[in-house]
């Protein structure tokens, strides 16, 4: 059993009752009543709700495969892999991101339980065993996790090959603020970062993989890479399924495109505008512009006027030509051009920019759940491994969180509300644990039962009842 830090012996030997007999603490008078604080409830916690979490079992098989692809060369250990990572889940979960976090909640029962530690076993591993197991993963060991994770979501379909995955891919600024692996100046960031790719299902959400990078623009080869590996699995799992591939700018590389050609991938990515498009959309520009200042004449009201457009273009470096859609906005302030290029050759412009090409703004807000809701950017440590291990854990805790929305939570006022807000609604309530010879009894507000007594309905076990 680890030795709680800071506690001398003397200290270890006065009970609570004793303490604030020793240290009492004064009186206060608040509107006409008394006030007096005392600390003598030997099992409270703040995160009871989390407590549902844990006990749905939604994580259960996803961690235990996870620990499975880590080899622990340890002889003798106090705490198994799986309760390491079962631990820094659900902190992350709760909303501690950091290690350091395990320090201040080493005692709490919920925490406790959801590492999959007896109650008699004692407390959470110490900051130092987690940064211990984060600097000792080798690069094997991750790709194992990543594919564990990718698996997961295959998983999630239930066997039911869906009629279209969509690729959402993404790099996303992580900052650093000292000596670590893969930091690099950005200057469109314009500071030192890490630019890891996330990567979604844009149909609905669900994480595929997150990768960590150096800070720069990705290069052909690094999204050859990773995309290759997950077309090939979703292939060998679902051989009919169609693949579409969604992402900015940055990834329509030529080596990219043709890749995705190659392997039957349909494609719809940003294209930076150029002299050639220019010209080659002219007429269209001009006539955007002139139909604005004729609507603008005869209504005063108007503020811009949208065109699509679509022409076949290849760049000099391009092995062939493809399709172009040009979004043109004329308006007051001049006019605003945008390109994508795509494989798709039947569908209208309009629908392809519109709805397919603009809906990979959802990946923005998957995105924003990780590093928002769930404190993905925290990459605070020098090896690069330990920075990946650390991110796919947080991937891990949103692939739980969803599967727990879209399930748990489905049909609830819960089910569309960000990760950050279920947490701070559902997840940070108080409770006072009783601990008896054999089962364990939650209690919570009353206050709580009407928005919170469906969702224990769908989750609680025998243990917590």
């Amino acid at each position: 059993m680890d030795i709680k830090e800071g506690n001398s012996d003397k200290e270890k030997n006065i009970s609570v009752g004793e303490k604030n007999e020793l240290k009492p603490l004064p009186t206060t008078s608040l509107f006409g009543r008394e006030w007096d604080v005392r600390f003598d409830e030997p099992e409270l916690t703040s995160d009871a709700g989390l407590a549902a979490l844990v006990s749905s079992g939604i994580a259960d098989r996803l961690l235990g495969q996870l620990a499975g692809a880590i080899d622990d060369p340890r002889k003798s250990a106090i705490h198994s892999i799986e309760q390491l990572i079962r631990q820094r889940v659900f902190l992350i979960a709760g909303g501690y991101y950091d290690a350091n976090d395990s320090n201040f909640m080493r005692d709490d029962v919920v925490m406790r339980t959801a590492a999959g530690k007896e109650l008699e076993e004692g407390g959470l591993a110490s900051q130092p065993t987690i940064s211990r197991l984060e600097g000792s993963v080798s690069r094997k060991d991750l790709l194992r996790m990543a594919r564990v994770l990718f698996n997961d979501y295959l998983d999630s379909f239930d066997g039911k090959a869906p009629k279209l995955i969509c690729i959402d891919m993404d790099p996303s600024a992580h900052l650093v603020y000292g000596q670590q692996q893969l930091g690099l100046f950005n200057t469109h960031v314009g500071d030192y970062c890490m630019m890891p790719f996330y990567i979604f299902d844009g149909i609905n959400g669900k994480i595929m993989t997150a990768s960590l990078r150096p800070g720069k623009t990705p290069t052909a080869p690094e999204i050859i890479a990773i995309v290759k590996r997950l077309v090939k699995a979703i292939r060998e799992r679902f051989p009919k399924t169609i693949i579409t591939f969604r992402a900015d700018s940055h990834h329509t590389k030529p080596a990219v495109m043709d890749f995705l050609e190659e392997q039957d991938v349909e494609f719809i990515t940003g294209l930076a505008t150029n002299k050639a498009l220019e010209r080659l959309f002219a007429e269209d520009i001009a006539e955007a512009k002139e139909r604005y200042e004729c609507r603008k004449n005869y209504d005063k009201e108007t503020k811009e006027f949208i065109a699509y457009a679509d022409d076949f273009y290849a760049a000099g470096t391009w092995s062939k030509e493809r399709r172009v859609i040009a979004r043109i906005i004329a308006g007051p302030q001049g006019v605003d051009v945008r390109y994508v290029v795509t494989s798709y050759e039947k569908a209208g412009a309009k629908y392809l920019y519109v709805v397919v090409y603009c809906g990979r703004g959802e990946a923005e807000l998957f995105i924003k759940e990780c590093k928002h809701g769930l404190g993905s950017d925290t990459s605070p440590c020098q090896k690069a491994t330990a920075n990946q291990f650390r991110l796919l854990l947080h991937a891990v805790t949103y692939a739980i969180l969803h599967r727990f929305r879209s399930t748990v939570l489905k049909g609830t006022k819960w089910e569309r509300k960000t990760f950050a807000e279920i947490r701070l609604r559902l997840f940070k309530v108080a409770g006072r644990v009783q601990v008896m010879k054999t089962k364990v009894r939650l209690h919570l507000a009353r206050a709580l039962e009407a928005s919170h007594r469906v969702i224990w309905e769908r989750c609680v076990q025998p243990a917590l009842q």
